[in-house]
């Protein structure tokens, strides 16, 4: 009876206890939940509380282009020094939120065929570049030569795309810019607001689409430019233009025709032009390069204001770095109503570019 006793007693304090042990362990859950809670709400706070994280790029860049050559043009004959473009300048990108980034360029041409002087400005500007696309507002490079003359633009010439060159833009001020990419489709609107002031007195729209995938470059651009008299509107230009590019292995391959109407104001005056721009490039082993080049102008006028005029060049290249080219070019425009055009030239470019990231 006594043993009965004392194993009931024992049952009864392990019942006991194992009832303590387990509001124990429901105690301990209770605090760990509380404190993973408390930890979760401190991390949001220190969080909110915090900068967002940015990333900083700057990049200064410069190249000197200049060139040396004999010149045959309205029969007369020179020697002469030309710059093919030189320029320098500085671009800042800072991202932050993910996906957003704020970017900066400015960009200046150097004279090198006179004075070497610092001069006018190609690119200033400031863009946000976010999810819904790109918006930059200042000097730019407009849709017209981003989509249509950059990809025939591929020789050391101050005049390149050659038919492209004498009437079309290369940088536009007072640009509002707009650019958005979808899988292999870009598109880009521009706009200039320049007032009643301006590099060229004008208000332009310009905007198109193009497709880019594995080498292959296909776009469409349209163009309406005003013109002006005195800062008085006088009439209006509209382009309507194509360009394709192809790069496989060694060549490349590109094209760009534009189908220009001149308007002037009450349809007094109206003509019609084009332009239309061909080149080819084929890499030679690996530090030798053959450009050629095939061009077709016509600005609509009759005889004696006619620029209208074809013609051809041919450039071989060797660049024993990635940094530095060498070339010797030969050009020839066939004028159909004035004198032909040829010359022969040797030249430089030396590229120099220094990036920091922080």
């Amino acid at each position: 009876m006594f043993i009965n006793n004392c194993i009931a007693d024992e049952r009864a304090a392990l019942s006991d206890l194992k009832s303590q042990l387990l509001i124990l362990e429901k105690k301990i859950e209770a605090l760990e939940k509380a404190q993973v809670k408390k930890d979760k709400i401190h991390k949001l706070k220190k969080l909110n509380n915090s900068p967002a994280k940015t990333a900083e790029s700057v990049k200064l860049y410069a190249t000197l282009r200049p060139t040396f050559g004999y010149i045959n043009e309205s029969n007369e004959n020179n020697w002469d020094v030309k710059d093919a473009l030189s320029h320098a300048g500085i671009k800042a990108v800072s991202k932050f939120n993910g996906s957003w980034s704020a970017e900066l360029q400015g960009e200046w041409g150097i004279d090198l065929s006179n004075n070497g002087d610092f001069g006018k400005a190609r690119q200033v500007y400031v863009a946000l570049n976010s999810p819904i696309g790109r918006i930059g507002i200042g000097k730019q490079r407009p849709t017209q030569y981003l989509f249509i003359a950059e990809y025939v633009d591929i020789f050391n010439h101050g005049n390149s795309p050659f038919s492209y060159d004498p009437e079309s833009i290369f940088f536009v001020d007072n640009l509002l810019t707009y650019q958005l990419k979808v899988q292999n489709l870009t598109w880009m609107a521009v706009a200039q607001f320049n007032g009643d002031k301006g590099d060229n007195n004008s208000d332009l729209f310009n905007l198109g689409v193009s497709y880019d995938y594995a080498g292959l470059h296909g776009a469409v651009t349209y163009l309406n430019e005003d013109t002006n008299q005195a800062d008085i509107k006088e009439g209006e230009n509209e382009i309507y233009a194509a360009s394709l590019a192809y790069s496989f292995e060694n060549l490349y391959l590109a094209a760009s025709y534009q189908d220009k109407t001149y308007k002037l104001m009450n349809n007094q005056f109206e003509r019609e032009g084009h332009t239309f721009d061909l080149s080819a490039a084929y890499q030679i082993l690996s530090n030798y390069k053959v450009k050629l080049g095939y061009f077709d102008f016509s600005d609509g006028y009759q005889l004696s204001k006619s620029q209208d005029h074809s013609g051809y060049n041919a450039t071989f290249e060797w660049l024993p770095t990635n940094a530095l080219r060498f070339h010797l070019e030969y050009l020839y425009r066939d004028y159909d109503f004035t004198d032909n055009f040829s010359s022969w030239s040797i030249g430089f470019r030396y590229d120099l570019t220094r990036k920091w990231s922080y």
